[in-house]
């Protein structure tokens, strides 16, 4: 699955998303928002401390860009030892996480990206170092093979993943705390952009710190790079001040409108109205309408317009809610409303991963 490369507002991380790694928290006071989250952890860390010892194993799942690595580097920080960074796909093989292992001093964190990609003989590997210290490691081969036992240091997986499904069961059960992280409120958006401005040396007024924070998403990585953008239509057009109406010209430029739409999520919501009467349609309709590939508006594009309500997803297809008309200014036929209605029933499950609505092709 692949993300439209141009689009602003994606959650995924891009090449320019560097400079964030300056504008991160480094210490759990600072982290701003996610305080159920915050407060656990807190918790987490001052009895690790208390009694000397590492970590228990941490998940943190949740769409993406909302702060997973960044808790895994505060969470180092805080106690005080090394993290060692890798994500799930670049772990090949059983060799490669036992290099990792071996390396690993007393109460070193381990953080894993895309924990959910890990192949299942690196699973089965991680399973007994997780679990008991330990890295069983086959010797020979054929009938003079033998099983050795090394011993490891207590260490920490902080495992991390947008997609909590795919994890298996048995690698799930080995995390004592799993916390998800929570698309962030209009408030915490704007703290984190008041204090990301000030770190960039950028003077924004709150009215344009409030636009950018409106248009966000709920999703820190994506307010950031607004930000970077305001940043730089200040520069040129609005003598370096990110006022409510520089922040608003500028966004205007980016195709991103009061709600945090962009280009690609209106294009979706008028196909599924002006093509199709508001639905509802196969998925692989909607893909071949606007040419972009079903996986990446299920996984892409679909999850904030679910979240606003301005789509629903039935057995039949996904349909254009009254939210969705009237935020594009078109009039809602009220005999899709009934029609709808009998769709969108109680017991059916509108975030099942369905992929195979009744097509007509």
């Amino acid at each position: 699955m692949t993300e439209p490369s141009n689009r602003v507002i994606g959650p995924q991380a891009r090449p320019d998303d560097r400079i964030d790694q300056a504008l991160r928290p480094q210490r759990l006071v600072e982290v701003i928002g996610q305080d159920n989250v915050r407060q656990n952890l807190e918790i987490l860390i001052t009895a690790a401390r208390q009694r000397g010892e590492p970590l228990d194993h941490v998940l943190f799942y949740g769409p993406p860009g909302l702060g997973k690595t960044t808790l895994a580097h505060v969470l180092a920080n805080e106690m005080g030892v090394n993290i060692k960074v890798t994500a799930g796909p670049a772990i090949e093989r059983a060799g490669d996480l036992a290099a990792i292992l071996t390396n690993l001093h007393a109460a070193d964190i381990l953080f894993i990206d895309e924990i959910h990609r890990l192949g299942r003989a690196v699973e089965e590997v991680l399973y007994p170092a997780m679990e008991d210290c330990a890295l069983d490691i086959i010797v020979g081969k054929g009938p003079a093979a033998r099983s050795i036992r090394l011993k490891l240091p207590r260490f920490t997986v902080i495992g991390a993943t947008t997609r909590m499904a795919l994890i298996s069961a048995p690698l799930r059960g080995r995390f004592g705390a799993i916390y998800r992280l929570n698309y962030y409120d209009l408030n915490a958006m704007e703290q984190i952009l008041t204090r990301a401005a000030a770190k960039l040396h950028v003077v924004a007024e709150p009215g344009g710190v409030s636009e950018i924070a409106r248009r966000a998403r709920g999703t820190p990585r994506v307010a950031l790079r607004l930000l970077r953008r305001a940043r730089d239509y200040a520069q040129v057009k609005a003598e370096k001040t990110i006022t409510t109406t520089a922040a608003r010209d500028a966004l205007k430029l980016l195709e991103v409108d009061e709600r945090g739409l962009d280009d690609v999520d209106r294009r979706l919501l008028k196909a599924i109205i002006e093509n199709y009467n508001g639905g509802p349609v196969g998925l692989n309709t909607i893909a071949a309408s606007i040419s972009e590939e079903p996986d990446t508006i299920m996984e892409v594009v679909e999850p904030y317009l679910l979240q606003l309500g301005f789509l629903g997803r039935t057995p039949r297809g996904r349909i254009a809610t009254r939210q969705a008309y009237e935020h594009l200014g078109l009039s809602y036929p009220q005999e899709n409303a009934q029609y709808q209605l009998t769709l969108l029933e109680p017991n059916v499950d509108l975030a099942a991963n369905d992929t195979s609505e009744l097509e007509e092709e």
